[in-house]
This record gives C-alpha cells, structure tokens and sequence, in this order.
C-alpha cells in the first residue's frame, strides 16, 4: 500500500499564533501516524511562486493523510491559525 503525504506551502504573518496551531496540529499528526519529514529549513525557489515555508507530512496510507486533514482533531488546529497566515495544503498519495 503507497504511502500518503500531507504538502504545504505557507506564508506566516503571525509566527506566535502558527506556533499554537502547529502545537495542536500534533495531536491529529499523533493520532494518524504522521511523520514530519519536510517542516521549515532553508529553501530556494528555483521557478515559480514558491513560498518560504514548507511542509511534507508522511503517513501509512493516503487514507491516513487524508484522515488527518478531515479530523476534528486538525480542525480545531486550523481554528487556532486563523489570522496567522496563509497556506495551501494537499494530500497526495506516494508511489
């Protein structure tokens, strides 16, 4: 079974509020098995409209990853994010 990954791009306006919001974000990433493999760290866009924060979460399963971005466990995550930046986020499955 291929793995799934959770990606993010962000753009943190409010480093303290994101900070909470990672913190919480620890208990769904807990609860579904997910593995930081990408969070921050330097970065160069080569082309396009990168951003400078990036994030790469692995799991077991696509269904896993996509159990942790529908949660009510990330969900109370996300609340605490609002007003603290931007993100897009996608949950993609590994070959």
């Amino acid at each position: 079974m291929p793995k799934g990954y959770v990606i993010a791009h962000a753009t943190v306006t409010d480093p303290e509020k994101w900070g909470q919001y990672v913190a919480k974000s620890k208990i769904a990433l807990d609860k579904y098995g997910g593995v930081p493999i990408v969070r921050g760290g330097k970065c160069e866009i080569i082309e396009g409209n990168g951003t400078q924060r990036n994030v790469v979460l692995e799991f077991p399963s696509y269904e896993a990853a996509l159990g942790y971005a529908r949660s009510e466990e990330y969900a109370a995550a996300k609340a605490l994010r609002q007003g603290a930046g931007h993100i897009d986020i996608t949950v993609v499955e590994g070959v």
